[in-house]
């Protein structure tokens, strides 16, 4: 089994390799730089992890991607859409430039979608293949000084709906995970502030999420359990989306 997860070399990324390691899939791993982490998994997993150096905003990185796994492998089998980026600066959404807009979206929506269309011939050459997109609570969760990132991640949840109802003939089968508050480097500026909502009760368990938690989700859906499941929401977020009273 062969797995290509897109900004696969830290944080969340990094655990989804890890635990896609464990129940044998092969691991094509891209990002735009490779963190020791993965040069680690390399040596132990030999024949196993394949680092292709990817901006998913690039045509020419995702021609690249495609061309080596295609040539590698001949197929895929489970898509993992993680790269993403924050905003350079947290602005209040009337003072974001169109540049802060284009920096973003270029890369967690636009990079997203194409990275998808264009693989998307190596996942039909299967059986049950299958595309997770790692989204986020931000995807309905509205925050004024990351407007950008927001729309970013409701778009991947329209991504999501889109492939899965254009894809559902040819076996494939497309999850949406959204995390929550997730201890990554991403948060780490703000995870006093993080730490102080949770305290106060913002998600009925009381912690931080890890990446693993994300990764154990994505394990699931690689495992076929989720099959019979397209165009599905995995909420990964302490039980953030559960509202009350």
């Amino acid at each position: 089994m062969v797995a290509i997860v897109t900004g696969g070399s830290r944080g969340i990324g990094k655990a989804i390799v890890q635990e896609l390691l464990k129940i044998n899939y092969s691991v094509i791993v891209t990002a735009r730089n490779k963190s020791i982490d993965i040069g680690e998994l390399e040596k132990t997993y030999q024949d196993k992890v394949f680092f292709v150096p990817c901006d998913i905003s690039s045509e020419e990185d995702r021609k690249n991607l495609v061309s080596f796994a295609e040539k590698t492998f001949g197929k895929i089998d489970l898509l993992v859409n993680n790269a993403g980026v924050a905003p350079r600066e947290r602005k209040d959404i009337l003072e974001i430039t169109p540049e802060d807009f284009d920096f973003l979206t270029d890369i967690n929506l636009k990079g997203t979608f194409f990275v998808t269309q264009e693989l998307t011939p190596l996942l039909i050459k299967n059986e049950n293949s299958r595309i997770v997109n790692i989204s986020s609570m931000s995807a309905y969760t509205a925050s004024v000084n990351r407007g950008e990132y927001c729309i970013s991640k409701a778009g991947i949840s329209m991504i999501t709906k889109l492939f899965a109802a254009r894809l559902a003939e040819y076996g494939v089968s497309v999850i949406e995970i959204r995390p929550g508050i997730i201890e990554t480097d991403m948060t780490s500026k703000v995870k006093e502030k993080y730490e102080k909502l949770i305290a106060e009760g913002i998600t009925p368990i009381n912690r931080m999420g890890k990446p693993y938690d994300v990764a154990k989700c994505v394990v699931s859906v690689a495992q076929g359990n989720f099959d019979f499941c397209t165009g599905t929401v995995i909420d990964c977020d302490g039980g953030f989306n559960v509202r009350r009273l």
